[in-house]
């Protein structure tokens, strides 16, 4: 029965949701337990979410009218493809034995943002039952171990969930500006346990929403990122990229003491920020850079003569800067944190390095700095960024958490306690989210709100396209989004987004404005 989910102008009606399964029946159940690694995060659902326009007609064929249309290519999803073939132990689907995160569980690894093989143009496109083949955890379910009380994943092939939605209005009335009005009614909920959601929302105007949600326990950012882009290379040649050679795991140490100052246990109510102040002190923005904007801050940001800073450094700098304006002078000091992805900068053998370059799981760390503004802001994010020694860094935080993994922490500098603090991530490629039908006009990270965090955090993401632009997301105090949006600092560099921009409808001499911009989180 179909339902409607969200409420407000933008509805969302629900036309179907079922469980697809692997169709590879030599794969057998078993428990899969999660690195390390996997445990820093809590347990969130987070999801890719990207924004197709209407597809154009190809090859001489008009596509069905919306309904029939889109259940006709869904099917061709759901449907098996046989023979299924069974996942090579060395594919980038498994995890060897030799684990360079010292968990020995299989991985998920390139893998499958399904619900796009519905207009592939090759005769026989894989389905979404073939794709879980290669990536069987996703096929399972999150569930806590009476014993240990720890998360682990339950690999009996319960089935991803693919859902298919219907909106009655056009993509380009949505307002992008106001989060939670637009992306956030299109995100649909799906049960804690379930490891991998395929959402598929059909609109008015003859576009349409894909997102791909999962946990966070499961993946970080990096690897949501490479699930999209694998799933797009197999709707693309058919085949994944060959597996890669692993790395011998590495002994556990004693772990050093200073981690107990980087992270503050979740019980401990004394230092945590009550739910209702965290839940109402942000608001929610989506801006837009400029290529020409970006160029223009990384001339800005270098010193005369030397190398041009890098984008992120470029424009985390803008930020530092823009933040300090917003604290002025009621605190001498701000704080800024950069997560790391370690993937490129594991480099202690080349056996780790070719491990992890197709590793799907969380691989992450943060660089942190507090400082009284600085005029050499983009020196210190460099220094920040590029100081650490990240193999050393990486197997303390593993040893770490197996001392203290029967409890749940948070990065102390994420609570808002303190200076104030604005995390930033970067996704500065999304080269792999056409699927046969052109890129997406907007591909975004996106995560469920979660209580305790009181400090701002940035998401940045290259356009898919490759025109320069990147899109940013933006959970801030509403004193720092004024001075974004004001221009303070080197003139107006944050845009907000707008159906224009995503090419969604045709671009006009209006302004863009912030009224009705929301108050909470997505």
């Amino acid at each position: 029965m179909a339902s409607c989910i969200n409420g407000g102008e933008l509805q969302v009606r629900v036309v179907s949701r079922r469980l697809v399964q692997a169709s590879d029946e030599s794969l057998r159940p078993h428990v899969l337990a999660v690195s390390n690694l996997d445990l820093l995060p809590q347990t969130i659902q987070v999801s890719m979410f990207c924004i197709y326009p209407k597809p154009p007609t190809s090859a001489g064929r008009r596509f069905p009218r919306r309904r029939r249309g889109l259940r006709r290519r869904l099917a061709v999803v759901a449907q098996p493809l046989l023979p299924a073939r069974r996942p090579h132990r060395h594919q980038p689907g498994l995890r060897p034995p030799g684990d360079p995160l010292l968990q020995p569980r299989p991985t998920l690894a390139r893998p499958t943002a399904a619900a796009i093989s519905m207009t592939s143009s090759r005769p026989s496109p894989p389905a979404l039952p073939s794709l879980l083949n290669h990536f069987f955890p996703l096929a399972g379910r999150i569930v806590t171990s009476p014993c240990s009380g720890l998360p682990e994943i339950h690999c009996h092939n319960q089935g991803a969930e693919l859902v298919v939605g219907e909106a009655d209005v056009a993509l380009a009335s949505l307002d992008y500006g106001a989060v939670r009005a637009s992306v956030g009614k299109i995100l649909l909920p799906y049960a804690g346990d379930v490891a991998l959601s395929v959402q598929v929302v059909s609109f008015a105007c003859g576009g349409f929403t894909v997102a791909w949600g999962t946990n966070h326990v499961l993946v970080d950012g990096s690897a949501l990122s490479m699930l999209v882009g694998a799933w797009s290379e197999l709707a693309r040649s058919g085949a994944l990229a060959a597996g890669r050679s692993t790395a011998e795991p590495r002994p556990l140490r004693v772990p050093p003491t200073r981690r107990a100052v980087e992270f503050t246990p979740l019980d401990d109510g004394e230092r945590q920020v009550n739910v209702l102040t965290s839940d109402e002190s942000f608001v929610a923005r989506l801006y837009y850079i400029d290529a020409a904007e970006i160029a223009r801050l990384r001339e800005a940001a270098s010193r005369d003569g030397g190398a041009l800073a890098a984008r992120v450094q470029a424009v985390s700098a803008y930020l530092w800067k823009a933040l300090a304006t917003a604290v002025g002078a009621r605190d001498e000091r701000c704080r800024m944190v950069w997560w790391v992805d370690g993937r490129r900068r594991l480099t202690s053998s080349p056996e780790l390095r070719a491990a992890m370059r197709n590793y799907v799981g969380n691989v992450v760390t943060f660089a942190l700095v507090e400082a009284t503004p600085l005029p050499e802001v983009v020196s210190m994010v460099r220094h920040a960024i590029t100081e650490p020694a990240y193999d050393e860094r990486f197997q303390e935080l593993v040893d770490w958490v197996e001392e203290h993994k029967t409890k749940r922490y948070m990065e102390t500098v994420c609570i808002g306690l303190g200076s104030p603090s604005v995390s930033v991530t970067a996704f500065a490629s999304f080269a792999y989210t056409d699927f046969g039908f052109g890129h997406a006009a907007m591909a975004l990270p996106t995560s469920s709100s979660h209580a305790s965090r009181c400090t701002g955090f940035v998401q940045i993401a290259a356009r898919p396209g490759g025109d320069g632009s990147w899109i940013v997301s933006a959970l801030v105090w509403p004193r720092l989004a004024a001075a974004l949006e004001s221009g303070e600092v080197l003139g107006r560099i944050f845009k907000p987004v707008t159906a224009e921009y995503l090419g969604l409808r045709p671009a006009t001499a209006r302004p863009a404005k912030w009224e009705g911009m929301i108050t909470s989180k997505i």
